[in-house]
């Protein structure tokens, strides 16, 4: 996991699907604006995680930051399983699970990069980026 090369790709996974879903949240595309309505957090919620989202990946493409821009997506995209498996359901208005598979691969993307990046785990708990 230290082929510079592959993390790199990782990285880029991770921030392309996120940037990629950001411009749907951000420019209130019906599908996004159906998700959150469904959640009951229109449009804070759409905003609110397009905005962490945005972070989240650039975050993760500044190497200093990239253990907090995976949390952060982590935490994101665990959300997004979450609400798909409890509220929306896996397919959301015919996209075949797209979303979903999408989130999943985010999530195993930042996984990746926290497991990476763990030995610098004690020093994020002492505020030491």
């Amino acid at each position: 996991m230290k082929n510079p090369l592959i993390l790199w790709i990782i990285k880029l996974t991770a921030v392309v699907i996120l940037l990629q879903t950001l411009f749907f949240k951000f420019s209130g595309a019906a599908e996004s604006v159906y998700i959150f309505q469904t959640l009951g957090v229109e449009p804070y919620g759409r905003i609110g995680s397009g905005v962490v989202e945005l972070i989240a990946s650039i975050l993760i493409l500044i190497p200093r930051t990239t253990l907090l821009g995976a949390l952060l997506g982590l935490g994101t995209m665990l959300g997004a399983i979450f609400s798909h498996i409890f509220v929306l359901g896996i397919e959301v208005q015919n996209d075949g699970g797209t979303l979903f598979i999408l989130a999943v691969i985010t999530l195993l993307s930042c996984l990746l990069l926290v497991y990476a990046a763990r030995n610098k785990i004690p020093d994020l708990l002492r505020f030491k980026l």
